[in-house]
C-alpha cells in the first residue's frame, strides 16, 4: 500500500515537471528570436530577428559615444563604434544566445534571446 502511494506521488510529480517544462518550452518559442540590447545595464531596445523584409541599420548614442548596429533576418551586429579597441565591432553577426557582444567602453551588451544554442540542441 505505502509502495502504491509513493509510485504515485513519484508519477504525479514527473508529470507536473513535464508540463512546467513543455509550458515555458511554448513561451519561449513564442516570444520568437529577438536581440536584447542594454545599456549601462539597463533593457533599452528589443529587436525582432525574426521576418526582418530588409536590413537596417540604428544608432545608439550617448553624449560623445555612439555604435551603429545592424539588423538583418536572424542576425545582428555593430558596424561601427566610437570606442578604441572595436572589440564590438570586430565580434561580428551574432545569431543565437551563445556569446553576446559586448561594449564595454560603451557599456553597451547585445544578447539573443529565442534562439536555440548548441547546448540546447545537445540535450535533445
Amino acid at each position: 500500500m505505502k509502495k502504491r502511494l509513493v509510485y504515485g506521488i513519484l508519477t504525479a510529480l514527473v508529470l507536473v515537471l513535464a508540463l512546467i517544462c513543455f509550458y515555458f518550452y511554448g513561451v519561449k518559442k513564442e516570444q520568437g528570436v529577438r536581440a536584447l540590447i542594454y545599456k549601462d545595464g539597463e533593457l533599452i531596445k528589443t529587436v525582432s530577428l525574426e521576418n526582418v523584409s530588409e536590413p537596417y541599420e540604428f544608432e545608439i548614442r550617448d553624449g560623445e559615444s555612439f555604435n551603429v548596429i545592424r539588423v538583418e533576418e536572424g542576425r545582428i551586429r555593430v558596424v561601427s563604434a566610437s570606442c578604441p579597441d572595436k572589440v564590438c565591432v570586430n565580434s561580428g553577426y551574432i545569431s543565437d544566445g551563445v556569446m553576446p557582444i559586448v561594449c564595454l567602453p560603451n557599456k553597451l551588451v547585445i544578447e539573443i534571446d529565442g534562439a536555440e544554442t548548441a547546448a540546447d540542441a545537445a540535450a535533445r
